[in-house]
């Protein structure tokens, strides 16, 4: 039995211009999609696109188990008040995996579980099962064979295995190369890598 098909789902509502946005040539703000997010303005669309990581992981989550997919800026709205997100001063802490397990299962139905020191061979055996893990990486995995300035701090789903690395979806991957089903070599990922993340059910067809 295997894992049905896992849709992609970008932090932005344009995915073709994940590009200009991460960039900096144009603001996430000027996305012409943003009102798609659920969010109540373009500001408050900007705001949110660059903290949604998880929320795009969770969107790829539940349109694989052929739920309804509510839109990003929504869904962290309702994070934040379940204590998966917390504002401060300078910006949002989160994902904070713990309160954002309990909602999801209690809103959706997802088992997950919060997993630390979990090494890249671990995961490779939890993927191979049929258990999509959200694991903690830097952003920077966007481009794989580049340096890594740190581990940590982004969310990725990672969908499946290769017989030397990982398949991915990234919610911030750049355009046209490393979004959807992106292939990251084992020792590159784990240049990224916090060694922690989330492991869901095993869903099968």
């Amino acid at each position: 039995m295997s894992s049905p098909p896992v849709p992609y789902f970008s932090q932005w509502e344009s995915p073709e211009l994940v590009t200009a946005i991460v960039t900096g040539a144009m603001s996430a703000a000027d996305d012409p999609r943003w009102a798609e997010s659920g969010a109540d303005s373009a500001r408050e669309y900007e705001f949110w696109s660059w903290r949604v990581c998880g929320m795009a992981c969770l969107r790829m989550l539940l349109a694989q188990r052929g739920q309804e997919v509510p839109p990003s800026v929504e869904l962290a709205k309702e994070c934040e008040r379940f204590g998966g997100y917390v504002r401060h001063e300078h910006g949002v802490r989160g994902l904070i995996y713990a309160p954002f397990l309990s909602w999801v299962a209690d809103r959706f139905g997802l088992d997950g579980d919060v997993r630390v020191d979990l090494g890249v061979p671990e995961l490779r055996d939890l993927v191979a099962q049929g258990h999509p893990v959200v694991a903690s990486v830097h952003q920077a995995i966007r481009e794989p064979k580049s340096v890594s300035p740190g581990q940590g701090g982004h969310l990725v789903l990672v969908t499946a295995v290769t017989e030397t690395g990982l398949v991915i979806n990234n919610p911030s991957g750049l355009s046209s190369y490393s979004q959807e089903g992106a292939q990251v070599d084992d020792e590159d990922f784990a240049r990224f890598y916090a060694l922690r993340g989330m492991v869901f059910g095993a869903n099968t067809a």
